[in-house]
């Protein structure tokens, strides 16, 4: 097959790239390919990545009004009390967690800092999972891979560690969320001034007493210790040198490094120092970390000293604030203990009477909450692999936690719905001041938790009682041989494989009734499974007809991203001698991995792919076009609607493809036909008006001042891409657009509807796809006005004619029906059985429908001498039964009644029903079994009457 015959006639540019790996679907196997000597490549818009979040920060001066009334709780442990009742000179009630991380953040703005904001919890890192440090946007910097934008620069950066799971709630301080309040010196300054500014801000900004104050050092580094001890004044017994373990900081086996040196606070001094170890945690906690960043490690594991020397520090917001606010865990403080207050409300319970149990169950619901609202808003959705994994996790931890205490309904009444949105709200509530993103995002943040919740729950009430079964067969088995109980690798790895029930939960819910999980036998198998699926991979060779995979470190295609579809088009396969074409994979979707690398899914239509040959890669250009069309068409949809219905209404989703767009949006109500119009109006004005679009790169904080709109659930680095059509709209966007409105040809809306609570969406088409779908409407409407005999404008007025006809037809062949089955009847009052005085009909109507079947009831009821009990049924047909018991009021005097009664006869017909005591009617799906629950309808009314007469 030739190659052009595969190709768009449009689609005549191309791109030599190196084929990283190749895979059937859902198996991946890795083969390099060299470059191809020919360099035809396709000219994209530029679509820069985020360089990390860096805007402009603003110090801002504290507020006492807003930064006293923290509530204090009294602590349950007099000794814990007792410990921190000397914490300075302001009380606790003036220090908020907000109040403690502007004085941070002020206090080093005024000795020259930049304050900057907190970047995602997404680092645009491919070596890093989760942001789990301050220093994280800086360390392009630190490892010289960047230059620095300032000498100096703090933050308070959002954190998430999952390492220590299993201590939330159990320990004082391991938290999955929190937040770390950094200094940052890029060559600018170094030990002496590091060390004396966190004194400072330690002893006279939060007003902790010195002598409460521990630090640690690096073993080797005198330096250190003769700044705390000779400028600072820190007793030399209250200085602790510490191994490099504890107390030096790299980061990898080679690259920029240096010691450390830790502030510790002791709830305890009454104790003394001899003796006195830091890592006792009842005593103390560690709340400020110095790193000093000298020296840069060798492969030889040498130590050279850096030509620019750094300093990276942390401070725990949550662990500053437990000391400053005097109660005796992390937990406790206000930015998480209102959480913990909702969900005890919501349990029927006290935190302050509850047990330890019950108050580590709620801790862990506090902290997770807080953990996966932050996450959610800053993109992160539930699912299987990734980070995605991360929020189901902790999600699926906190719905059985908080079913766990009793946890039941939403909190509004419906004791079916899902409890997390109430907490999150509680979580959105106190969330302002670290990231005001969030607010903006609260729908779709309650949403997220609601559908996952949900969708949970159902897994875990399968997965539960499996799991019961299980640990009571394993508690059987223990009992039976007086070993320990066991639940094999086996039976856990079932559960996760095939039920989806995580492996933690597994394991909780084990441990609570003391059974151990051989976790040993699920790793391995987990191991067994991997190297089946691994088996797949030593194909080297893959043929026509394989659907596969192409990973590339570059591609001109574009992958899925911002709501625009993966572009389609072909790979070719080139000989690495005669430079001929060996193999043609057709792809049909592109999707972006970790470290900017692009998978491309496909099919190898001609040839066989193998290691060691060029590739060269072309767009489906005709493809491009349209998905180019619609994504531009998404922007000026979204302007018309803060035209037409209101500027506070906010994207909530979208789809870009390549024929057709989707847009979701917030708001209260459906949208008037006169308001669809209007949007379409303007929408189509403005392709008209034949604009230039304006693409170009900003400062993230410069776009946002000139009112760009960001996409929903992108994220974003310094500099960013802004995409204009002047005079309507601005959007932050690294998707691909026209270059001129002219080329969206037309546009479109083909529905709006509701998909959720508050979220609407509107589908439309635009460019080609808006041709033909006008010119296929024409067409159904040229047939239709063939058949109807009518021009186009008499369509409407002909069809409601006919649907009159239509009514008026059903009513009459209703009402003939009904005066059939009526005629039917009579003939059934003769065949009347009499039980004591009580007059019965039971009896198949053949195909009698609903309505005929209610009219030959009634008629039989009022025909026969009270008391008397008709039920009938019939097979209407379309695989359905209708039942119909209707009771005089002799019989529902008995105390038998005709709604019961039916219901429970439908049941054998696959159906259900029911009614007043006197009517009512049911129906089914197994029109087979009417002639055995007739029968069985004989037998139970005749019973039920003969044992009332009794």
């Amino acid at each position: 097959m030739e190659a052009a015959a595969l190709l768009s006639p449009t689609a005549t540019s191309r791109s030599p790239l190196p084929l990283l790996s190749t895979a059937p679907a859902a198996r991946r196997l890795h083969v390099l390919l060299p470059l191809s000597g020919r360099r035809r490549r396709l000219h994209l818009s530029p679509r820069p990545r985020g360089l990390g979040c860096a805007g402009d920060g603003v110090a801002r001066r504290m507020d006492s009004s807003r930064e006293r009334g923290v509530l204090v709780r009294s602590s349950s442990s007099a000794s814990v009390e007792s410990a921190t009742q000397e914490v300075g000179a302001a009380s606790s009630g003036e220090w908020s967690g907000d109040a403690i991380r502007r004085r941070f953040l002020d206090f080093y703005a005024a000795h020259g800092h930049k304050i900057l904001p907190s970047s995602s919890l997404v680092p645009d890192d491919p070596t890093v999972f989760l942001t789990i440090a301050g220093m994280l946007q800086f360390k392009p910097i630190f490892l010289g891979k960047e230059p620095r934008r300032v000498p100096c620069a703090t933050t308070s950066q959002k954190c998430i560690r999952t390492n220590d799971i299993e201590n939330v709630g159990r320990t004082s301080r391991h938290q999955t969320f929190f937040e770390m309040l950094g200094n940052f010196s890029f060559g600018d300054y170094f030990k002496k001034e590091a060390i004396t500014w966190a004194w400072e801000l330690t002893t006279k900004e939060f007003g902790l007493p010195p002598e409460r104050l521990w630090i640690s050092v690096f073993q080797d580094d005198d330096e250190a210790f003769s700044i705390w001890h000779n400028e600072v004044g820190v007793p030399k017994e209250r200085i602790k040198r510490l191994g490099e373990d504890d107390n030096f900081w790299t980061s990898g086996a080679t690259g920029p490094c240096g010691p450390c040196s830790e502030i510790y606070y002791d709830f305890y001094p009454e104790r003394g120092s001899s003796d006195a170890d830091l890592g006792d945690d009842s005593r103390f906690i560690e709340f400020y970390n110095l790193v000093f960043m000298q020296y840069n490690k060798k492969d030889d594991g040498s130590l050279e000293p850096l030509k620019q020397k750094n300093i990276d520090t942390g401070m725990g917001l949550e662990r500053m604030a437990r000391i400053l606010q005097k109660v005796p865990n992390n937990y406790e403080i206000d930015l998480i203990f209102p959480i913990i207050e909702k969900a005890a409300s919501m349990a029927l319970v006290s935190y302050t009477t509850a047990d330890d149990a019950m108050k580590t169950n709620l801790k862990i619901i506090g902290d997770h909450m807080r953990a996966v609202v932050y996450l959610i808003s800053d993109g992160v959705i539930p699912s299987n692999i990734g980070r995605g994994y991360v929020v189901r996790r902790l999600i699926r931890r906190v719905v059985r936690t908080g079913r766990l205490i009793g946890i039941r309904g939403d909190g509004h009444g419906n004791s079916e719905g899902a409890f997390l949105p109430s907490l999150a709200e509680v979580a959105i509530s106190l969330s302002t001041e670290i990231d005001p993103d969030v607010e903006s995002r609260r729908k779709s943040i309650l949403g997220e938790l609601q559908r996952e919740e949900l969708r949970f729950v159902q897994t875990l009430e399968r997965g539960e009682k499996l799991l019961d079964e299980l640990l009571d067969e394993a508690l059987s088995n223990a009992g039976n041989n007086g070993g320990k109980p066991c639940l094999s690798g086996k039976d856990v790895f079932l559960l996760y494989d095939t039920y989806g029930f995580p492996v933690e939960i597994t394991a909780e819910i084990a441990g609570e009734r003391g059974v151990i999980v051989d976790m040993k036998g699920f790793d391995m198998e987990m191991e067994n499974q991997r190297k089946q699926s691994q088996a797949a991979h030593n194909v080297v060779k893959l043929s026509v007809g394989n659907e596969t995979e192409i990973v590339k470190n570059r591609t001109p295609f574009y992958a899925e991203s911002g709501g625009q579809v993966g572009d389609n088009g072909f790979l070719y396969v080139y000989g690495e001698e005669d430079a001929k074409q060996k193999a043609v994979i057709e792809i049909n979707d592109v999707q972006k991995s970790l470290g900017n690398i692009f998978v491309h899914k496909g099919t190898i239509k001609q040839g066989s792919v193998e290691v060691g040959k060029e590739i060269d890669a072309a767009v489906d250009a005709k493809l491009r076009q349209g998905a180019k069309a619609h994504h531009t068409a998404t922007h000026l949809l979204q302007s018309a609607l803060k035209s037409v219905i209101g500027s506070e209404t906010s994207q909530a989703g979208s789809l870009v493809a390549f024929d057709r767009l989707r847009f979701d949006f917030n708001f209260h109500r459906p949208l008037s036909e006169e308001e669809l119009m209007k949007i379409e109006s303007l929408v189509n004005k403005w392709v008209s008006s034949a604009t230039h679009l304006e693409t170009k790169v900003m400062d993230l904080q410069d776009a946002k001042n000139a009112g760009a709109i960001a996409m929903f659930g992108e994220k974003y680095g310094e500099q960013v891409r802004v995409v204009e059509v002047p005079g309507v709209s601005m959007e932050l966007c690294g998707g691909t657009h026209v270059s001129n409105t002219a080329e969206i040809r037309g546009f479109k809306i083909i529905s709006e509807q509701g998909i959720a609570s508050g979220v609407r969406r509107i589908e439309a088409v635009a460019g080609d796809a808006f041709v033909e779908y006008v010119c296929a409407r024409d067409n159904y409407m040229r047939r239709l006005c063939s058949s109807l005999k009518v021009k186009a404008e008499d369509v409407n007025g002909r069809v409601e004619t006919i649907l009159e006809e239509l009514r008026t037809t059903r009513n009459e062949v209703s009402s003939l029906r009904s005066k059939i089955a009526v005629l039917k009847a009579a003939s059934l009052a003769s065949k009347a059985t009499t039980i004591d005085s009580t007059r019965v009909v039971v009896e198949n109507m053949g195909d009698v429908d609903a309505d005929g079947l209610k009219s030959a009831a009634e008629y039989l009821v009022d025909t026969l001498e009270d008391p008397a009990a008709v039920i009938l049924g019939s097979s209407p047909g379309d695989g359905k039964v209708s039942l119909v018991a209707a009771f005089s009021p002799g019989v529902v005097k008995m105390g038998i009644q005709a709604g019961k009664f039916v219901g429970g006869i439908a049941k054998l017909c696959g159906g259900g029903g029911g009614g007043k005591p006197n009517f009512a009617q049911a129906g089914g799906r197994k029109p087979e079994n009417l002639p055995g629950a007739l029968e069985k309808a004989r037998d139970e009314i005749v019973a039920a009457i003969s044992s009332k007469s009794s």
